[in-house]
């Protein structure tokens, strides 16, 4: 399993289960992530919101809220990954 890193967790809602994360890369729907640091989980990718508009990607620099499995904290690095 490869991987780069494409952001970090800069908040997280653990009502919603959301966390919000500054991208350095493209996301797409249906992307396979890693979240590691406080935690060490996989999860494809289901929803990505931007300015509270869901989206089908988002593109380097853009600040978004994902959907997690897991809580997160900040600076967790979110990694792309190849299955």
């Amino acid at each position: 399993m490869t991987g780069y890193k494409i952001g970090s967790i800069t908040q997280y809602y653990e009502q919603l289960g959301v966390a919000i994360v500054d991208l350095t890369h493209e996301l797409h729907l249906g992307d396979w992530v890693r979240i590691s640091g406080s935690t060490d989980f996989t999860q494809q990718i289901e929803s990505i919101q931007v300015e509270h508009e869901q989206v089908s990607s988002a593109q380097i620099g853009d600040t978004v809220g994902l959907k997690l499995t897991h809580a997160v904290v900040p600076g967790d690095e979110l990694v792309k990954i190849e299955l």
